[in-house]
């Protein structure tokens, strides 16, 4: 298996060395770009340089996501991770893990071994929105200190919010001696708590991100409601959103595509943004709505019609422009003319009917609807 890469102008080759330690891959690779480039070494530093870098993120990263995969099976028999609506951390080596499932509202923590549940839960009241020391894809321990990224969405048996250690460290006593679950697996015993978010969860998380929304909207020209409606739809406004796509963060942005054009075509620079700057909210909020920019002014800005163009965005956003007018024709020109003869609600159909992909017949229905939840008569 090989990757391609292009920087500076050239073009290339360097196979992923999966197999082999990161020291090793990114020597092989620095070698292969002063092979191909030629010269001394000083010659070709900055390139190197982004080869090293890209060549060793990649690895990495697919060494922590099997590792990942491999310590669960092992110690739970399945491979569960972190999703875009589902916030999955394992702590302990492996053997305590958390679930919170932003779209349902309910808390899991479950151990193998009992001594660690009731710090399990407390750190899980108390972890904080911090992607740079909360890694989603190690078993590191989650630091605490800052306000917990569920304050406000889990109450305490009092019916209070909780934001000291003391206060949920109470909260775990109370859940072990009237809510413990036990139960039996082929590494032991399983003991684990359930709770539940408060009802009105969604509304809590999404408006703390009002004041971006509102300046990325402004910035942009995006209606307020649709980057709520796409926020809620990706992610259920999960912060630590991840997809098996490689998309993350709140607005669900793959780097090597979406992220990749806004940093060439908004921001004026190369490369890619990385997963860290990508979970922070306001460069999240702002590459998703960049990119919603782009295809309004770009990729999709010959669409005539305000409204058959606004429902084109949002099925681009999921499936790319391509697949939109693949929808009315194989070729572009002629697809592009069919729909600015269409009517809305006629491209809505064929959008939401003949779209190449069932995700994105499905999104464009999500989307619409959830749009409306937010500000009525916006759409």
């Amino acid at each position: 298996m090989k990757n391609i890469l292009t920087m500076t102008g050239f073009c290339l080759t360097i196979p992923l060395l999966t197999s082999c330690s990161n020291h090793s891959a990114v020597n092989y690779a620095t070698n292969v770009v002063v092979r191909e480039l030629g010269g001394p070494i000083a010659d070709v530093y900055s390139t190197v340089q982004t080869a090293q870098s890209i060549q060793k993120d990649v690895i990495a990263f697919e060494a922590l996501v099997r590792i990942l995969t491999t310590e669960a099976r092992v110690n739970w028999g399945d491979e569960k991770s972190a999703s875009n609506k589902e916030y999955v951390k394992y702590t302990n080596n492996y053997r305590t893990r958390v679930f919170v499932n932003f779209e349902q509202g309910k808390v899991h923590v479950e151990t193998l071994d009992q001594q660690d549940l009731k710090h399990a839960i407390i750190v899980t009241l108390l972890t904080p929105y911090n992607p740079d020391e909360v890694d989603l894809f190690s078993d590191k321990a989650v630091p605490l200190g800052e306000e917990p990224m569920l304050y406000g969405q889990v109450l305490d048996q009092q019916g209070k919010p909780i934001r000291w250690e003391w206060r949920a460290s109470q909260f775990a006593d109370y859940l072990i001696d009237n809510h413990l679950i036990t139960r039996s697996s082929a590494k032991g015993t399983i003991y684990a708590i359930d709770l539940d978010l408060v009802g009105d969860h969604l509304i809590k998380r999404q408006y703390q991100y009002a004041s971006i929304v509102r300046q990325m909207s402004q910035r942009y020209q995006i209606k307020e409601s649709l980057i709520y409606a796409i926020m809620r739809t990706e992610s259920s406004f999960n912060p630590y959103a991840v997809s098996h796509a490689n998309a993350y963060g709140l607005m669900q942005i793959i780097p090597s595509t979406a992220g990749r054009d806004v940093f060439k075509l908004v921001k004026r620079k190369s490369g890619q943004p990385s997963r860290n700057y990508l979970f922070n909210p306001s460069n999240n909020i702002d590459a998703g709505t960049a990119y919603l920019h782009i295809l309004e002014t770009r990729y999709l800005k010959q669409v005539r019609d305000p409204l058959v163009r606004h429902y084109a965005i949002i099925s681009a956003y999921n499936g790319g422009a391509g697949n939109v007018l693949k929808t009315f024709h194989s070729n572009r020109t002629r697809a592009m003319e069919i729909l600015n003869q269409m009517e809305p609600e006629e491209a809505y159909w064929a959008l939401t009917r003949k779209h190449p992909r069932q995700e994105s017949r499905n999104y464009l229905k999500k989307v619409t609807k959830a749009q409306k939840d937010f500000y009525k008569g916006d759409v």
